[in-house]
């Protein structure tokens, strides 16, 4: 075995090449947790591992082959609380860049699984995600929310809110010491919804466990926004009016073109959907042409007034603010979830996260049927989320003191088309911060991103390189002042490249050529 110690800090180890033999249990005998228990520890190099990451996390896709990485697997519990996690833990055998990487989950998952450890570990990180206690393989919430009828597993909850995360991170920096016989030098947090939601977590509750958080497209606001979005739902049943998914895309069409040049550019994308005041109310009666039937329609009084109560967020009976909604250029596919019949008629089916919430942890009671909610009783459920739930699993406590002082350092971008989470909530949460630290952005900045959509997708650029600025700002000092972000190419149209620009600035084309950096500044 052949091992080249740091030198200083920020050289990397470039030349640790680890004898498989060392990839043992035995090597991980002195694993410990402060207020847990290890209960096994196992441990098997994987060679040659290939994978096509094709949605990876915050990062362009990639091509993975000929990796080799030490994997432990490591089970625990917190003596006491009854609950078993499991942490699954990738140290490369060979080129550890001298940094560990945590990957963060989505939905009701707490990790991503093994796909989110491919690219990291390829890099040269230590990487590793957790099962937060309980199973993984599904978003789902049914085994294990409620320990009794109308008795939430708080253990499950605070593990999966934020403990669990803080867990796997001490465990895998305690193994990647023993491994190479030196802790990580730096240590980064990877996630995206959820994900994003952990990584501001650790940000507020364990500010000294990670140097680096890219936090994005962030579940914070989780006691808001997940009943929010059961509000398509609920809008369309309490009137009973059921737009048809053509008709609802369709008027995201026409919002998208009546708002689309904005920033000064036709592209499909509107760049300041704040400044997109179009009113579906307009376009009543407006024909159109069904893509998935090819039928001739119109757009109806009924599918007017629901877009326009699903653009303005949910409100409370007599009118007052709740949430945000979405913008007017996101997607309702997917939250709304309108199936039409033969006969024509029409129903919605709620998004299935947001019903598990509601059911399972706010009314604590799975036989409850949601569908004829008045609207009072919509009132009652926001109240009880944010009542029982704010302080629990939210995550956005703008008081980000001591993450400042530890000296660390976070990027967030969220897509302003984000068809699952309302990207002003993620504007509240940083003007918020702001108000607290007036000189925030010198370790924490947002970059709205025009046209992406949740996590991924859709027409706008996407930052698919925010971690190495995000490691570059972390242990160099290069501000983030923009960041690097392209578009998916299509059959029509080139892949774009552009400069996101950071809050409070937003995108102005220049003139030029669109798809090009240059065409465009930030002001």
């Amino acid at each position: 075995m052949k091992t080249h110690a740091f030198l200083s800090v920020g050289v990397f180890v470039t030349q640790l090449v680890l004898a498989a033999t060392q990839c043992v249990p035995q090597s991980f005998k002195d694993l410990s947790l402060p207020g847990g228990q290890i209960l096994t520890v196992e441990a098997e190099v994987l060679t040659n591992l290939s994978a096509n990451v094709l949605m990876p996390t915050n990062y362009y896709p990639r091509n993975i082959t000929g990796l080799d990485v030490c994997q432990v697997l490591v089970q625990y519990t917190h003596p006491g609380q009854n609950d078993t996690l499991n942490v699954n833990i990738w140290l490369p055998l060979e080129n550890w860049n001298g940094r560990y990487m945590a990957t963060g989950g989505g939905g009701f998952a707490a990790g991503s699984g093994i796909t989110q450890l491919y690219i990291p570990a390829s890099l040269g990180y230590v990487t590793s995600f957790t099962d937060g206690g309980h199973n993984i393989s599904t978003g789902g919430t049914a085994p294990w929310a409620l320990v009794s009828p109308g008795n939430v597993n708080w253990v499950l909850l605070n593990d999966f809110a934020r403990i669990a995360y803080n867990d796997m991170a001490t465990i895998s920096k305690s193994a990647a010491a023993l491994f190479y016989g030196s802790p990580p030098k730096y240590s980064y947090w990877s996630g995206c919804s959820t994900g994003g939601r952990q990584g501001h977590q650790m940000a507020q509750s364990y500010p000294t466990q990670f140097d680096g958080i890219l936090a994005t497209s962030s579940a914070f606001n989780w006691a808001h926004f997940l009943v929010m979005e059961y509000w398509p739902t609920f809008v369309m049943n309490s009137l009973n009016i059921h737009p048809t998914p053509c008709e609802l895309a369709t008027l995201v069409e026409l919002a998208t073109t009546a708002c689309d040049g904005l920033d000064g550019v036709i592209d499909g994308i509107i760049a300041n959907p704040g400044l997109c005041f179009f009113d579906a109310q307009t376009v009543v009666n407006q024909t159109f042409n069904c893509s998935d039937t090819g039928e001739e329609m119109q757009i109806s009084q009924g599918a007017a007034t629901v877009i326009e109560a699903l653009w303005t967020g949910p409100r409370t009976v007599d009118g007052k603010f709740q949430w945000f909604g979405l913008n007017k250029d996101a997607s309702y596919a997917g939250i709304s979830n309108v199936t039409c019949n033969d006969n024509g008629t029409c129903e919605a089916s709620p998004f299935t996260i947001a019903m598990d919430w509601i059911q399972r942890f706010v009314l604590k009671n799975t036989t409850i049927n949601l569908l004829d909610l008045s609207h009072s009783d919509w009132d009652t459920i926001f109240r009880a989320s944010v009542d029982q739930y704010e302080s629990v699993i939210s995550a956005n406590n703008p008081d980000l003191t001591d993450f400042r002082n530890h000296g660390g350092k976070m990027i967030t971008y969220h897509g302003l088309a984000d068809q699952l989470i309302p990207p002003n909530g993620t504007y509240n949460y940083y003007e918020r911060v702001l108000q607290q630290d007036p000189n925030a952005a010198d370790f924490y900045r947002f970059f709205p991103v025009p046209g992406l959509a949740h996590c991924g997708g859709g027409p706008g650029w996407y930052p698919g390189d925010a971690m190495e600025a995000l490691v570059a700002w972390t242990e160099k000092g290069i501000v983030p002042d923009t960041l690097l972000a392209r578009t998916t190419p299509t059959a029509e149209t080139p892949a774009r490249t552009i400069q996101l620009c950071a809050y409070p600035k937003v995108l102005r084309y220049v003139g030029g050529d669109i798809n090009i950096v240059s065409s465009f500044t930030c002001e």
